[in-house]
Order: C-alpha cells, then sequence, then structure tokens
C-alpha cells in the first residue's frame, strides 16, 4: 500500500506534467493562428495621431487564409499581400471610424482617420512584418520603407512600404492611391521610383 508521501509525490509530478503539455500545446503557433497583436495605426498626416488595433486570433486566421493562396509563386504571393492588405485597411477603419479618402487631400492635414503617404507605407510596412513574424511571407522579405521626389526635381516626395523577392527584386505596395480598403499598387521600385506624385499603376508620369 503506497504511503501518503507517495501518492502525494505522485500527484506532484503529474500536476508539473501537466502544466508542461498545457504550456507547449497553448503556443499560439502550434495552434495555427496568430497571436494577439498591438499594432499602432498612424494618420492625420506623418503620423501625427496613432491609434491601436488588436489583432487577435481571428485576424491571425483570417490573414492565414488569406496568404495560403499565395504560395505557389512570388506572383502568387503579392496578389495575396493585396488582398491582405484590404482586409488590413477595413480592420483599421473599425479602429479609427473614419473612411480614409484615396490620396491625401490638401487641407486634410491633422485631420483624424485621413493618411498621407508616410501614414500609408508606415502602416502597411507594420502589416508585412507582422505577416512575415508569423511565417506568411514565403517568398518575399519585408524592406525599409522608400521615397521618390525631393522638390528640386521637380516632384513632391513620397513614401511606400517596400519588399524584396527571392530574386532580388524589391517591390512597391503603396496603398496611398486607392481608397481605403482598396488595392494597393503593388509594382516593381524600378517602374515606381521614376513615376510623378499623381502616378499610379500603368499610368504614366
Amino acid at each position: 500500500m503506497k504511503s501518503s508521501l507517495q501518492v502525494l509525490s505522485a500527484a506532484l509530478l503529474l500536476a508539473v506534467a501537466g502544466c508542461t503539455s498545457a504550456s507547449e500545446t497553448s503556443k499560439p503557433e502550434l495552434l495555427g493562428y496568430a497571436a494577439p497583436e498591438r499594432l499602432s495605426i498612424c494618420h492625420g498626416y506623418g503620423c501625427t495621431y496613432r491609434s491601436n488595433l488588436d489583432l487577435g486570433a481571428k485576424d491571425g486566421a483570417r490573414f492565414r487564409a488569406i496568404m495560403a493562396r499565395g504560395k505557389a509563386s512570388p506572383a502568387a504571393e503579392r496578389a495575396a499581400i493585396s488582398k491582405a492588405v484590404r482586409y488590413f485597411e477595413d480592420r483599421t477603419f473599425q479602429v479609427t471610424g473614419v473612411r480614409d479618402l484615396p490620396r491625401a487631400k490638401l487641407g486634410a492635414s491633422r485631420i483624424r482617420g485621413q493618411m498621407d503617404c508616410v501614414d500609408e507605407a508606415t502602416n502597411t510596412r507594420a502589416l508585412l512584418i507582422y505577416l512575415s513574424k508569423r511565417g506568411m511571407l514565403r517568398h518575399h522579405k519585408v524592406e525599409r520603407n522608400a521615397s521618390r521626389g525631393h522638390f528640386i526635381d521637380g516632384r513632391y516626395p513620397h513614401f511606400t512600404a517596400v519588399i524584396r523577392d527571392p530574386k532580388g527584386v524589391t517591390w512597391a505596395v503603396d496603398s496611398w492611391y486607392a481608397p481605403m480598403g482598396g488595392a494597393p499598387d503593388i509594382i516593381p521600385m524600378s517602374e515606381w521610383k521614376p513615376r510623378g506624385y499623381l502616378s499610379s499603376g500603368a499610368l504614366d508620369s
């Protein structure tokens, strides 16, 4: 017959084993969804204001479903990134409560919810990093934001988020031209760099 000490010891061992097992199986990456993460959303032009967007399990599952469609190739992944940006901006709207207009409107500086290219590029890069950290970007790496235009060259400054494909080609992910929730421009940086301030997609400067 087991002594009280033996019973107590066995119970403690089971409890410890149970805690270890629960800890391991409850890791978000093992359950297949993104852990809740708070992103700081820029708006008001030049990140004048910041609002917190909490991306939880449902968001993680949605992003994984979107990005899974892009696993076949870099081109497919860029198409998936476009859809991820659209979902992300719809979620951003739920936080700011304001539907951002396409492009930056003169006189809209310091208006909550409205975004210039600095806000858009910063927010888009935050999303791309979120996707990358969770292994959802298989074919691209997130680069630093890039700019074009310096006034002296006759162009207004403009900023974009950037990704790099396996061949080393960099791509602009520019959500400034579309209304909130619209498809961003995703074009090679070699095409994006020489464009004018109001040039989008296949349009010439």
